[in-house]
C-alpha cells in the first residue's frame, strides 16, 4: 500500500501562484502515471495534469499555460506549479498515482483563491 500526502494547498488572491506537492511512502518508478485532479463542491473530481512514466505530460485546456506538473523520481515527489490563479481554480486538489492494477489516491489539499 503506498500512501500519497499532498501539501502546499491554501489561500492565494486571485493573480497570485502556488506550488503543490505530492510525497510517495514508496517508490513512483513503477506508476504509469502520475497526476493531479481537483473536486469543486458540487461538481464531479477532473483530472487537473499528469504525467506518464514516459514522461508524456497531459494538463486540462482550463490551466494550459498557467500549471506546471513535474515528477522527481530520486525524491519520490510530484509537485504541481500554480500559476496566474483564478477563483475558479478553488478546489481541493488531490494526488493520484496509476498502474493497471493499482489506483492510490492522497487525502487533497485545499486550495482557495480569493477575487
Amino acid at each position: 500500500q503506498v500512501q500519497l500526502v499532498e501539501s502546499g494547498g491554501g489561500l492565494v488572491q486571485s493573480g497570485g501562484s502556488l506550488r503543490l506537492s505530492c510525497t510517495a511512502s514508496y517508490s513512483i518508478f513503477g506508476f504509469t502515471r502520475m497526476g493531479w485532479y481537483r473536486q469543486a463542491p458540487g461538481k464531479q473530481r477532473e483530472l487537473v495534469a499528469e504525467i506518464s512514466s514516459g514522461d508524456k505530460i497531459n494538463y486540462a485546456d482550463s490551466v494550459k499555460g498557467r500549471f506546471s506538473i513535474a515528477r522527481d523520481r530520486s525524491e519520490n515527489t510530484m509537485s504541481l506549479q500554480m500559476n496566474s490563479l483564478k477563483p475558479e481554480d478553488t478546489a481541493v486538489y488531490y494526488c493520484n498515482a496509476y498502474s493497471p492494477y493499482v489506483n492510490y489516491w492522497g487525502q487533497g489539499t485545499q486550495v482557495t483563491v480569493a477575487s
